[in-house]
């Protein structure tokens, strides 16, 4: 528009002139050129690694992502972010980990010490990994649906409308983890009483799915047997499974209804009943489905 303005040639180039200023002050990061030493270490560097350890290369010779293979046989990334000054300065280094991953490093380190501390990582993070995997594959997760490798919470089929969610240390993953029950009270109160009568008898020793299921005196149901939709119950409001990423974790208390709810579509509807009543943060009404 300010160039269609201009009333003459002297005015549209002093007014190109300052756009083409502005564009290139606003890209001009992406247009540093590079020393030739820096492409000329990091080709070295990458030689010395193995270009079978590398999963991509951008054209720029900026992003790097290496792969590994951990002890159990799962496949992790890393992409390395590099700066001007590398190997001045240490590339920002961005893994799939549940905990901070911080790289030393010296001038004088290449690729290889960044991963060698990549594997050494993987392996402090392999019984993590071993224990949410065998939940993974042997039990219903109903969230997260398609857990990455830094997830440290599953919720956890346990019948219909009952499920159970786990906040696991990736620290101590074989220690009993934080459990949340989610389902109607007459369902919930009684696991929840196992499991405060069973602590005691947690064994380190013993899987972290092999401990839930001895403290919670239960078969989780099994992948082999059962489908997801035997539990995944659409929400009774909106009459869908998910809504903005959530699923349904309100359940109605009354044994012969048990519809599950959004928690936003229930606080919504029973926001506009006469009948409902609020304490503090908590609202209290009828089911939408069988009015208790």
């Amino acid at each position: 528009q300010r160039l269609h303005s201009c009333p003459d040639l002297v005015s549209f180039m002093v007014e190109l002139k300052t756009v083409l200023e502005i564009a290139l002050k606003n890209t001009q990061d992406l247009h540093i050129p590079r020393p030739p030493e820096y492409y000329s270490c990091l080709i070295r560097d990458l030689e010395m690694l193995g270009w079978n350890r590398v999963a991509f290369v951008d054209t720029g010779l900026t992003t790097v992502k290496l792969k590994a293979e951990d002890s159990s046989g799962r496949q992790h990334l890393i992409t390395l972010k590099l700066k001007a000054k590398y190997p001045t300065e240490p590339p920002d280094c961005l893994v799939d980990f549940p905990v901070p991953f911080a790289v030393s490093w010296m001038p004088q380190n290449t690729l290889i010490d960044i991963y060698n501390q990549f594997l050494a990582a993987l392996e402090l993070l392999k019984e993590f990994w071993d224990a949410l995997d065998e939940i993974d594959e042997k039990t219903w997760v109903l969230e997260p649906e398609n857990p990455t490798r830094s997830a440290t919470t599953r919720r956890i089929a346990i019948g219909n409308n009952v499920s159970v969610n786990i906040e696991v240390d990736p620290h101590h993953p074989n220690m009993l983890p934080e459990c949340y029950f989610l389902g109607a009270d007459h369902e919930v109160n009684p696991l929840r009483t196992k499991l405060n009568n069973n602590m005691h008898s947690w064994d380190p020793k013993m899987s972290l799915l092999q401990n839930l299921r001895e403290l919670l005196e239960i078969d989780f149901p099994s992948r082999a047997v059962l489908e997801k939709s035997d539990f995944a119950k659409d929400c009774g409001i909106c009459y869908a499974y998910r809504l903005d990423g959530s699923t349904p974790d309100q359940v109605c208390d009354d044994p012969r209804c048990g519809q599950p709810f959004h928690q936003a579509c229930l606080y919504e509807w029973l926001q506009g009943l006469p009948t409902s009543r609020q304490s503090f943060n908590v609202i209290f009404g009828e089911c939408p489905y069988c009015n208790k």
